[in-house]
């Protein structure tokens, strides 16, 4: 019956209303839209529950079912207005949901599982983390039914889907000028650095966040703008670069574009996507490059002084947006402890730290969006080596204990927790300090701050997106076309010997050789193996659009080699620590066994529970890489090739000891998660090469080991046989070194002369 009253009053609506506002109502699958002249386009879904109002000849969404238009369903107000209205509407569980962040949601069907029903319902919560799809189709259609449940629920407050960067294109990937794909495929993070390319970064979070909202996404989590200074970092992938002013620029670029909706006075609107930057204050100089998802690399260290220069991406660029909307509106915290930083003495993780988020974020930089927790910080950790919970510094608390922690230090919401009572808890251990009026207050400015960022985007007017529209629209051949263009702009030639890369010639296709690889069983960086294999690392389909495929290097006019960087452990032994030691081991950049003869004698920071020594040096020991069987590949391929040129391909995670293979190779181009396709039409002369090192590799591990972990551009590079020194902003083209615009405005400048 109301389904129908509410039908009804829309289709009289469409003749009563003022002749000023003409309205035109469209039924799709699932849900209504309501156009409107005078106003925004209104979606509902007739399963809610909810009605249309109409006033002044207007419509507006009775959101909360009470007959009457509060100012939060008051679509010409403000959306500061709006949002600090409806905080102050919320109960304290209902603001504890706002609070939650979801763990990783694989969408493989368009029904919701038991798990997110009850996370909605039960806990309130409001922002989902989308990972895996099954399909365009799918997600959209789970996104509506998600909004339907939400809109018919308490105060009507809309789902806030978001999204981990899913545009990161794969080797075996094939661009298709003519049918797009499940989405645009573009290099990864730190190949989007190799382009040095702003204007193609802004360009992308155009083209990414159309295509999120496409799918009823409207968070990015991301950029990541840490800059990368230590290279042993396992996420140095993830980051731009190890320069501050190229990730600067790559900030404010992505940030802008992401956000900005054209035509909007304030940018933001239907078609916005908020970002959320991270990692305040930067998470790429943990000692001996380990990594903080792990206990064992919970520390950030600054033996070079320069915490500074890590927060530039943020204060110049994230917070400092061209566009109107002026300034990233989510930020997230890193799981390192900022060590020595805090005037205090205190030693927290960031995400619990009150200097680090309050004094310094909030404060001195005046911050005032959301700021949400990485993931799991609030859970426990039950072992130095176990990926599991991260409440690096409070480890000693419950986690009730670490949700006050955190809401003390100036956090709004918690990632990866599903469950409200721990924020219940937290807001309970308030009252008993501060009283109950103090509580509240504190817990309606984070209500405030997060559902301004669901106002913004349109979702209380119309959160549903149209399936149909989806499915043509993600990964169009436009889309894919641009997106392709920047994996190969991305490709770093570092040596071109003979010119065996050049233009693009008529003729026989040459004949080539590719040597199987040996994919090594590798432990990956969310837990799990990968699955070792011998194969021949190219689709042969691929490469006989190129070339003539042989059986031996004897026949062939030249060989590719398929390779990978070093890849390693993280940093830390189980067995060792078993047998007596500390358990911390180094980290390799090179394929051959490395033994840390040079490293510092004990570590800078330390200290666990969990440990017996607060000393995680690791001089004198050694390490193996998983796939030494790269570096034999090439050298292999030289002798058996012999004058013939032989072409190495490193997809390559971070730097690398280049003189393990240099020497060997004709050709040395460096890729970063681009389609093999991209890397033929490259070495076949269809696409000159464009990419610059985002990054500077190391002559040797002795240098990695004397550089400053906090220190950009602080490495002795690698010399090759040409005399060319592999610097950040290097790079050939067909005619020699790469000297433009790019390297003009983002040059190397040695740390010592960064100061």
């Amino acid at each position: 019956m109301r389904i129908r009253h509410t039908l009804y009053i829309i289709i009289v609506g469409t003749i009563m209303l003022s002749c000023k506002n003409h309205t035109n109502t469209v039924i799709h699958d699932g849900y209504t839209t309501v156009e409107q002249t005078q106003g925004p386009t209104l979606g509902y879904s007739p399963e809610s529950g909810i009605s249309l109002i109409e006033q002044d000849g207007l419509l507006f969404k009775d959101l909360d079912r009470d007959g009457v238009i509060s100012p939060y369903e008051d679509w010409r107000l403000g959306a500061d207005q709006r949002a600090a209205d409806l905080a102050t509407r919320l109960s304290i569980e209902e603001i504890a949901g706002l609070m939650l962040y979801s763990l990783h949601q694989p969408i493989l069907s368009e029904e919701l599982t038991d798990e997110q029903r009850h996370f909605l319902i039960e806990d309130n919560l409001r922002h989902v983390l989308v990972t895996t799809v099954a399909s365009k189709r799918i997600a959209a259609r789970w996104s509506n039914k998600v909004q339907a449940l939400c809109e018919g629920i308490g105060h009507g407050i809309p789902a806030n889907n978001s999204s981990d960067p899913r545009h990161i294109a794969v080797s075996d990937g094939e661009y298709n000028a003519g049918a797009g794909g499940e989405i645009s495929y573009w290099p990864n993070e730190i190949g989007m650095g190799a382009t040095f390319d702003i204007a193609l970064v802004r360009r992308f979070g155009e083209i990414a966040s159309a295509e999120y909202r496409a799918l009823g996404i409207t968070t990015a989590l991301s950029p990541q703008v840490d800059i990368a200074t230590d290279p042993r970092w396992r996420r140095f992938y993830g980051t731009y670069s190890e320069d501050p002013a190229l990730n600067t620029a790559i900030a404010e670029a992505y940030c802008d574009a992401f956000q900005t909706t054209p035509g909007e006075k304030d940018g933001w609107g239907r078609e916005s996507v908020n970002a959320m930057v991270k990692h305040w204050p930067g998470g790429g100089s943990g000692e001996g490059g380990r990594d903080a998802h792990f206990c064992f690399g919970k520390y950030a260290v600054y033996p070079g002084g320069a915490f500074a220069q890590h927060l530039k991406p943020f204060t110049e660029g994230a917070f400092r947006l061209t566009g109107p909307t002026k300034t990233a509106s989510a930020v997230m915290p890193y799981y390192t402890i900022s060590h020595g930083i805090d005037p205090s003495g205190e030693e927290k993780g960031n995400n619990f730290s009150r200097y680090i988020i309050s004094d310094l974020l909030r404060g001195q930089y005046a911050y005032d969006g959301v700021v949400c927790t990485d993931w799991a910080v609030t859970h426990d950790n039950p072992a130095v080596g176990l990926h599991s919970g991260k409440p690096w510094g409070v480890e000693t608390l419950t986690p009730a204990e670490r949700h006050y922690e955190a809401l003390r230090a100036g956090v709004d919401q918690f990632g990866g927790n599903n469950e409200k009572q721990p924020i219940l808890d937290a807001y309970q251990m308030w009252v008993e300090a501060e009283g109950e009026e103090a509580a509240r207050k504190r817990f309606e400015l984070s209500a405030k701050r997060l559902l301004l960022n669901i106002f913004r985007c349109g979702l209380f007017e119309n959160p549903y997106v149209d399936p149909d529209y989806a499915e043509t629209f993600v990964g169009n051949a436009q889309f894919c076309k641009e997106g392709y263009a920047a994996q190969l702009k991305s490709i770093v030639m570092l040596k071109n010997a003979g010119n065996v890369i050049r233009p693009a010639a008529e003729g026989a296709k040459p004949k080539v050789y590719v040597p199987e690889r040996h994919f090594p069983g590798v432990r990956q960086f969310f837990g799990g193996w990968a699955e070792e294999k011998w194969a021949v690392p190219v689709e042969r389909r691929l490469l006989e659009k190129y070339f003539e495929v042989v059986a031996s290097p004897e026949e062939a006019d030249m060989a590719l080699c398929f390779i990978h960087s070093p890849q390693a452990d993280f940093g830390y032994s189980i067995e060792d620590a078993e047998q007596g030691g500390n358990g911390y081991m180094p980290i390799t950049l090179q394929y051959e066994d490395y033994t840390a003869a040079s490293a510092r004698e004990h570590s800078i920071a330390g200290g666990d529970p969990k440990e017996a020594s607060a000393d995680r040096g690791y001089k004198g020991k050694t390490v193996s890489t998983y796939n030494r069987d790269d570096m034999l590949m090439v050298q292999q391929m030289r002798q058996r090739m012999g004058s013939k040129p032989v072409i190495t391909i490193v997809e390559t995670e971070r730097p690398f000891v280049a003189a393990e293979i240099e020497p060997y190779t004709d050709v040395l181009l460096i890729t970063f998660s681009v389609s093999n396709q991209a890397v033929l039409d490259i070495i076949t002369g269809k696409a000159e090469p464009q990419g610059l090192l985002p990054m500077t590799m190391p002559r040797d591990m002795q240098t990695v080991e004397a550089q400053c972990e906090d220190l950009p551009h602080d490495m002795v590079p690698y010399v090759d046989a040409a005399g060319n020194s592999y610097t950040f902003a290097f790079g050939l083209d067909w005619k020699g070194r790469i000297s433009d615009h790019r390297t003009e405005r983002f040059p190397y400048q040695p740390a010592e002369d960064m100061h």
